[in-house]
């Protein structure tokens, strides 16, 4: 296949995942076709959306923290990114088509999120390398399914794409995602291959009282969507010290809706028993918790936060901690509101995946 044919398929996989981004109520028990804009254009869709809508069930069912709110964003999301335009344009800095030795690339994925994994699957597969994945438990059910809508539409890709549970064995290169712990233990495990490992990171917003009503709002969808999860999701904010907070608050409200997942409101009353029985000062809308922390990795249902004198400042300890900070949502970098929806090109902790993976 060449790199055209490549795109094509990860365009036709973007226009199919275009059928299930509409939201659906996460009281919903069983999904059905007429919940969705079925496009009868797509190679074989009735059965293909018969398996996609069982797949977001089974998502759901295994990790309910996938609602099917979240599930229909990531869909969408990727379906967005999808497109020839964006695809081409992407690709274009690089010379792919230069890769004439396919390799194994081992993908160790997190799953704290619905697809996080797609960007190293769709990045192994342009470049013309093999992928030996490895999942996590917390989100089996999309990526394989996805693939083999991928295989369906261009054979080829099968001889690429592997999925294992066991040891990973016989690979040249490894991306591997987890925590601060298990990043250690992948150091020391791959070390001698090429690799890229990431660790914990959170986003940050840096407020300064210039921003509108909209903005906040748009900052509540950099904070709740997917409760949080995400290592793009904002889990401390910068604020000026004669900042007030009902600005922030008012914001955060277009996400109250959040407190009726159980998992999330379980959280929510263990966070907030915990700091209260430690005697620590709270900001708390009922919904979620407002705490002064010097730290970065809030828990689900707390935003930390930190008053600032100078806004210089603030960015000189950011620059200083970069290696804990995916990414900074402010009037000056990251609009708000776009944090959970990257482009192609906005790689994770700043490593350049395709650049790697060319020069191997």
């Amino acid at each position: 296949m060449n790199l055209d044919q490549k795109i094509d398929a990860f365009v036709t996989l973007g226009r199919f995942l275009g059928q299930f981004v509409s939201p659906i109520d996460d009281n919903t028990n069983t999904l059905q076709a007429k919940d969705f804009a079925v496009d009868s254009s797509l190679p074989d869709t009735a059965v293909f959306c018969e398996r996609m809508i069982q797949t977001l069930q089974d998502a759901h069912h295994q990790n309910t923290w996938f609602t099917y709110d979240n599930l229909a964003f990531s869909c969408k999301s990727w379906s967005d990114a999808l497109t020839k335009e964006n695809l081409t344009n992407w690709v274009s800095n690089y010379a792919i088509d230069k890769v004439n030795s396919p390799k194994t690339i081992a993908v160790v994925m997190a799953g704290n999120i619905p697809l996080v994994g797609f960007h190293d699957f769709l990045s192994v597969l342009l470049c013309g390398h093999k992928i030996q994945a490895k999942l996590s438990s917390n989100d089996k059910k999309l990526l394989p399914f996805l693939a083999s809508y991928v295989c369906a539409v261009a054979p080829e890709f099968k001889p690429f794409i592997a999925f294992t549970e066991n040891t990973l064995k016989n690979f040249d290169a490894v991306i591997a995602t987890g925590s601060n712990n298990t990043a250690t233990y992948f150091d020391h495990y791959f070390s001698k291959y090429p690799n890229i490992i990431r660790k914990n990171r959170n986003a940050v917003a840096i407020i300064t009282g210039k921003e509108t009503p909209k903005q906040m709002q748009s900052l509540a969808d950099d904070v709740y969507r997917y409760f949080g999860l995400g290592c793009r999701n904002v889990s401390k904010i910068y604020i000026p010290e004669q900042y007030n907070l009902d600005h922030f608050f008012n914001g955060m409200y277009a996400w109250k809706q959040v407190i009726n997942n159980h998992k999330y409101i379980n959280n929510y009353d263990y966070n907030k028993a915990v700091y209260l029985m430690s005697d620590i000062k709270l900001f708390d809308n009922e919904f979620m918790l407002l705490k002064e922390d010097t730290g970065y990795s809030s828990p689900i249902s707390v935003v930390f936060y930190e008053r600032y004198k100078d806004i210089n400042d603030v960015k000189a300890q950011l620059e200083d901690q970069k290696q804990n900070i995916q990414c900074i949502v402010s009037l000056e970098d990251v609009p708000f509101g776009v944090a959970q929806t990257p482009s192609l090109s906005d790689y994770a902790d700043g490593v350049d995946t395709l650049d790697f993976l060319i020069k191997l």
